[in-house]
């Protein structure tokens, strides 16, 4: 809710995007907004969204993230709720759990964490209880082990 000349409130309309981290922007902090969130530069902090959360193509983000949606294009660290759907395009990397109503994730996007489909609007605090803060913004995700397992054709098929 923001607050206007005559300090009345307004209530933003969660379809709208109302803030956007740029290419080349560094964002240190907790967002929370009643409207839709993209982010295209960088973000360490936790995100709480009404409406959607579009990660583009070269955003890395070192977030949890709650939301309406969720889009990742770009990198995410960090574990995601979404009360509707999230999406994965063919060029998005998550390294974190979810939990989602409906899941989408396309050819060539890299997933790695746990999966749990559910309809609920409340967060999951077993999800979401890890800090992504806490992550290191240079490490990589650890190497999978070469030994073959009965989980690797779940991997390949991703």
């Amino acid at each position: 809710m923001k607050l206007r000349n005559n300090a009345k409130p307004v209530k933003l309309d969660p379809n709208t995007t109302d803030t956007l981290i740029g290419e080349g922007s560094i964002f240190e902090g907790k967002i929370r907004s009643d409207a839709g969130v993209r982010i295209e530069g960088q973000i360490t902090g936790d995100i709480e969204c009404e409406g959607d959360v579009t990660v583009g193509e070269k955003g890395v983000v070192h977030s949890n993230i709650l939301a309406r949606n969720i889009i990742i294009a770009g990198t995410v660290n960090g574990n995601v709720q979404a009360k509707l759907k999230l999406s994965i395009t063919s060029k998005g990397k998550l390294y974190g759990n979810m939990v989602a109503s409906s899941l989408s994730i396309e050819e060539g996007s890299v997933f790695e964490g746990t999966s749990k489909m559910g309809g609920s609007d409340k967060p999951d605090p077993a999800v979401m209880k890890e800090t992504a803060a806490a992550v290191d913004p240079e490490q990589t995700p650890p190497a999978k082990n070469n030994a073959k397992s009965e989980n690797d054709a779940v991997y390949k098929t991703w």
